[in-house]
């Protein structure tokens, strides 16, 4: 699979490479780099009303030709006002950061992210990029840039191309690469171990299977902290017996990126070598319609030993998770984090741009909230509103996968996935839409590794030091 081999960054110079002047500047730093300017670059700025907001480029021109460029970040602090630069720089040049109000690394993310297409399926789109020139001490910015591609990668690909199978051999893939001890389960081993994940890819002709792998850090002692991440990776939802309407589909490859998401973060915790141990599982399935399908009102066995009324087949998702999460947190982890476009009714109440943070612990909330905020990756947190609990019921199983309700899904999905976790354990939900609907700056249309940044700096945060 492609995405798991890192496509090379070619919007990235290398350090001695010669390169013209890249300033970037606030509206309040705009008079002083004016005044520090040959006067024709500083009076044609002024003369085309260049007022540094946000995501705005202009280019500077001398004697010789192109002499340099400005960019706007206006009041932004994080890396997307550099995301324009790629498009809005002449192809083939090269560029080097001067120093100003501004994050180094946040710069080499915004650029780095504003530099992705998805265009490795078209022919004659080898495109010539402007480059930047990486500043100091921004390696770890690149890794994270590169991350976010690899995610990108994989909730872009065409379903056809990125089956249950291909989703399993991209987590196996990186399991591989960081030395990490890697189990497969299909076929007749994945119905008894998982036997929700397999009812849900039984509709398909091309069969489930579940990627699970351990790391442990280098300096991580065996007693090290563990992080446990579970990822729903429905490679195509057609809904099942509850059919989605055509226009409902049309997005529907990218019901992996919660799968997408985890193995990103995976990958940002092996690579910084954080002092933990990794547990990752990932649930690669398709939802189809068949003979073989989960019907309407069947009920299932689950790994936790509950049975569920298949309220609906288009909540499957909640299905993929609930065999993962029964497993994970019976290895008693010091913290559980699960990703999967969810619900429909997440994206209702908090728009594209917010993923919901399901947790009852507050402290764990904050943490993952402040982070995502310093690194301008939000979340949202929903409550687990206990009053809901019971619109699962079921009068034949011990539990309905849907509400009756119209009402509070994305609050009762969560609430599901609860009933399979084991008491005690620290859990968060994230409910996401890994995808962006327009174009924007350091946000290109397409699949997107939301939260996954955030999430990092908080790992980062509570585990990074070596626990005695």
């Amino acid at each position: 699979m492609p995405a798991m081999h890192d496509r090379p960054m070619t919007c990235l110079a290398d350090p001695g490479d010669p390169a013209l002047k890249l300033h970037a500047v606030r509206p309040e730093g705009l008079d002083a780099l004016l005044a520090s300017l040959p006067p024709a670059q500083a009076a044609f700025l002024r003369q085309t009303g260049f007022a540094a907001g946000s995501g705005s480029v202009a280019l500077l021109a001398d004697a010789d030709g192109l002499a340099g460029a400005v960019l706007g970040l206006g009041m932004e602090t994080g890396p997307y006002p550099f995301g324009a630069l790629p498009a809005a720089l002449p192809a083939g040049t090269t560029w080097r950061l001067a120093l100003g109000d501004h994050a180094p690394d946040a710069a080499l993310l915004g650029y780095c992210l504003g530099a992705y297409r998805y265009d490795v399926l078209r022919a004659g789109t080898d495109r010539e990029l402007p480059r930047l020139v990486p500043p100091e001490g921004t390696e770890a910015a690149r890794e994270q840039a590169a991350a976010v591609w690899m995610v990108r990668d994989l909730i872009n690909a065409p379903a056809n191309r990125l089956g249950p199978a291909e989703l399993a051999d991209a987590a196996a893939g990186l399991a591989t690469r960081f030395g990490a001890t890697l189990r497969r389960v299909e076929g007749d081993a994945l119905r008894e171990a998982y036997p929700a994940i397999a009812a849900v890819g039984a509709g398909s002709a091309r069969p489930p299977a579940v990627v699970a792998f351990h790391w442990r850090g280098s300096r991580a002692h065996e007693s090290a902290p563990l992080v446990s991440l579970c990822g729903k990776g429905v490679c195509f939802d057609t809904g099942g017996y509850d059919l989605k309407p055509s226009s409902g589909m049309l997005r529907m490859k990218k019901d992996m990126g919660g799968a997408a998401i985890a193995l990103g973060l995976a990958r940002l915790i092996m690579q910084a070598d954080l002092p933990v141990r990794l547990a990752v599982r990932i649930g690669c399935v398709e939802n189809s319609v068949s003979g073989s399908a989960m019907r309407p009102l069947d009920v299932l066995r689950t790994r936790r030993g509950l049975t569920v009324e298949v309220g609906n087949t288009d909540a499957e998702g909640r299905l993929v998770l609930c065999d993962l999460l029964a497993e994970a947190s019976d290895e008693q982890p010091d913290l559980l984090l699960d990703f999967a476009t969810l619900t429909g009714a997440a994206r209702v109440a908090l728009g594209p741009d917010l993923p919901a943070l399901f947790t009852r612990d507050d402290a764990l909330a904050e943490s993952l909230l402040a982070a995502g905020r310093a690194a301008v990756d939000p979340m949202w947190r929903l409550p687990l509103w206990d009053s809901y609990t019971s619109w699962l019921d079921s009068p034949i199983a011990d539990l309905n996968n849907v509400s009756s309700k119209p009402f509070a899904g994305a609050i009762v999905a969560a609430l599901f996935l609860e009933r399979f976790v084991a008491p005690g354990t620290r859990w968060a939900h994230l409910d996401v839409y890994a995808w962006n609907d327009q174009t924007r700056p350091g946000r290109p249309e397409g699949g997107e590794a939301q939260a996954m940044r955030g999430l990092f700096a908080a790992l980062a945060s509570l585990y990074g030091a070596l626990k005695p």
